[in-house]
């Protein structure tokens, strides 16, 4: 039997997986935030709670990233984890193997086994949410890559200073990664709430703007046409350097088809290759695309 957990910043989601990475969902429990043994008690519990037993295996879909090499994880929105090598850790806790993979990661490998990515061979699969972000998946496989921050593609200084027709001036804005013009700064929900403000001096949060987008409001078309500007061309790039046949796109963004429409016609107008058909296609594995990647994560480590 294998346990999945699909971990974030708020909750922990637990589910019960085959090894086709068919999934039951069974809990949902806050995240302990800044006592590791709490934490993993709470994973001891939810594992007992499954009906786990010897010879079990657990697998994690997890906010933060990891290296492959020296299996430490990054994860700010996680203090007692940061900086641990988490699987190995866990492993020793718990009396059984442990597999962790980046949530965004579990994400792509999820999409490109059993979802929008079925049957490419390079899965770009991306999340536009309350922020951006990304994994790559090759052959069935997640390409980890240096530091295992491969498919990040929001961050890095490459955000334009100009969007939309007519053109008009956008700031390099600072990222929480330290740095300034990051994707991850204008593409999101709160890029999309950033961007507003900017341009309107409106406060309101990104349902209202495309609520009234969708409803024909000048300002808030305004706002998504620059946010699609900004947004189009750095992952133009990304499609272009990694080869992707398929790019599916979850996150709550994902939700709304025109927009993710807008998208794909600008990323397809901006990258080398030429295709008829939808290159950015949303997510078919809502709302578990984390416990289901992480399913497939533990088979394929069982296998290894």
């Amino acid at each position: 039997m294998t346990i999945c957990f699909d971990i974030g910043g708020s909750a922990i989601k637990a589910a019960i997986a085959s090894p086709r990475g068919e999934i039951r969902p069974f809990a949902r429990v806050a995240t302990p935030l800044g006592d590791f043994e709490a934490f993993v008690a709470v994973l001891a519990d939810l594992r007992r709670q499954g009906g786990a037993g010897a010879g079990d295996v657990i697998a994690l879909s997890i906010t933060g990233v990891v290296d492959p090499r020296s299996e430490i994880i990054t994860c700010a929105n996680i203090p007692c984890i940061d900086g641990r090598r988490l699987a190995p850790d866990l492993a020793e806790r718990l009396g059984v193997p442990v597999h962790v993979a980046n949530d965004a990661d579990c994400f792509a490998l999820a999409e490109a086994v059993k979802g929008g990515g079925r049957g490419h061979r390079i899965v770009f699969g991306i999340i536009i949410g309350t922020g951006i972000g990304g994994g790559l998946v090759i052959d069935g496989r997640i390409l980890a890559g240096a530091g295992g921050f491969a498919g990040e593609w929001g961050h890095g200084p490459v955000a334009a200073t100009e969007a939309g027709d007519p053109p008009v001036a956008i700031p390099r804005f600072a990222c929480g990664c330290g740095q300034k013009g990051c994707v991850d700064t204008v593409g999101g929900a709160r890029g999309l709430e950033r961007l507003h403000r900017h341009l309107t001096d409106e406060e309101r949060d990104s349902t209202e703007i495309i609520a009234a987008w969708r409803s024909g409001d000048a300002a808030a078309a305004r706002t998504v046409a620059c946010q699609v500007d900004l947004v189009a061309s750095p992952l133009a790039l990304a499609v272009n350097i990694v080869g992707a046949d398929i790019v599916p796109v979850g996150g709550g963004l994902a939700s709304v088809p025109e927009l993710i429409s807008r998208l794909d016609e600008a990323v397809r107008r901006r990258i080398l290759r030429r295709t008829a058909g939808p290159l950015l296609v949303p997510s078919l594995l809502a709302p578990e695309p984390g416990l289901i990647g992480a399913a497939l994560l533990a088979h394929q480590g069982e296998r290894a």
